[in-house]
């Protein structure tokens, strides 16, 4: 057997790695290195793809959630929801722009914004919620929107775990995570789903206007060449990492299959034990699986956690701090008895290795390490 990865992406390259190498030449032939056609085509399939109007390009997933925010015109001040239980980067761009932060807990079985929490944090100054799909299944958009709705606020989807994910709203309607807000905004790091060789990102969005904006900001405030007509950032997505993406998205439904099938290993596997908690699957959402993340109850996951590692199982805690814990945002306003389900989570979770590649000696390998501590 070979070593367990957290994360393997090489399997994936010797998939596709001829193909892979005539885009590349051809790019360095051409020398079409920014918005160059790979990155107009990647655009293109990618809106097929997830159903949606516009895709923005971008350098990473962190720059298209300011972008959002930049083109909605929030203003300092401006107070914008978002989890506490999250990776850094979405309150990160908050605190960057000057706005509000505040903080919602979010539901124990699925990890997401919980939306009955929502109402309790709005006020006059409210202007925005973020929703996070964490570890590749959506947050439950509905009630999310119909909150904003009728609080006239602006919804911005983060949805770097779970590109592909699905949607289903109670009449029966479908949509795809990061299209259903004012804007959806992800990250094609590479260890995501769709991931590129290096940083990337998108903004998605069905308004035209709005996708005019989200264009302009992330090519320095310009619409057309030199003439800046308002404050914009450098963010753009080079031509090499769209073929990179563009043969990966192609892909990608196989892989997110493989992902499943792995999560349904690991599910039959792990059920069942005390003290052990499987994830739990949302009914208004399909999952993508970025992590496959357990529960360790009575304060035992530090020590399976360190079973594991001696056993070469790689795993991680994501996340072990909430976002108020960290000293940048840190605030006497924040309390740990107000984030319940947070601080549970923060002291429970534990993702196991999840990719494509995992083969089934693996996945029994690592299943058996998990029962073997805490059996």
């Amino acid at each position: 057997m070979k070593p367990i990865q957290m994360v393997d992406l090489t399997g994936q390259y010797q998939d596709f790695k001829a193909d892979l190498a005539e885009s590349l030449q051809q790019i360095l032939d051409t020398a079409a290195f920014i918005n160059g056609p790979e990155v107009k085509s990647f655009q293109a399939e990618l809106e097929q793809y997830l159903g949606v109007k516009h895709v923005i390009p971008c350098a990473n997933g962190t720059d298209a959630l300011q972008i959002s925010m930049m083109a909605a015109g929030l203003h300092p001040g401006d107070e914008v929801i978002c989890p506490n239980f999250t990776y850094i980067a979405t309150a990160e761009v908050i605190a960057l722009l000057g706005l509000k932060l505040v903080l919602c807990d979010v539901e124990y079985d699925t990890f997401n914004l919980d939306p009955a929490r929502l109402e309790a944090l709005i006020t006059p100054r409210t202007k925005a919620i973020v929703p996070v799909h964490l570890y590749g299944q959506c947050a439950n958009m509905a009630p999310v929107l119909e909150v904003a709705q009728r609080h006239n606020l602006l919804v911005f989807e983060d949805t770097a775990q779970a590109i592909g994910a699905e949607y289903t709203y109670p009449d029966g309607r479908k949509a795809t995570a990061g299209t259903m807000g004012k804007a959806g905004a992800t990250s094609f790091y590479p260890s995501k789903n769709l991931g590129a060789y290096g940083d990337a990102g998108a903004l998605f969005t069905n308004e035209d206007a709005f996708a005019a904006e989200l264009r302009m900001i992330a090519n320095h405030g310009q619409q057309r060449q030199y003439y800046f007509d308002r404050v914009g950032v450098n963010s753009r997505l080079d031509s090499i990492q769209a073929a990179i993406l563009r043969h990966k998205l192609r892909r990608l439904d196989t892989y997110i299959a493989a992902r499943r099938k792995a999560a349904a290993f690991y599910d039959d596997a792990l059920q069942g034990i005390d003290g052990l908690q499987i994830p739990g699957r949302a009914p208004w959402s399909t999952h993508v699986f970025h992590q496959y993340t357990l529960r360790i109850a009575g304060g035992r996951r530090d020590a399976l956690q360190a079973h594991l590692r001696e056993k070469n199982v790689p795993s991680v805690v994501f996340y072990p701090l909430a976002v108020h814990q960290h000293p940048p945002y840190a605030h006497a306003r924040f309390r740990d008895e107000d984030y319940p389900v947070t601080m549970r989570l923060c002291s429970e979770v534990l993702s196991l290795p999840m990719h494509t590649e995992l083969t089934e000696d693996q996945l029994a390998y690592i299943c058996e390490a998990v029962r073997g501590f805490l059996r």
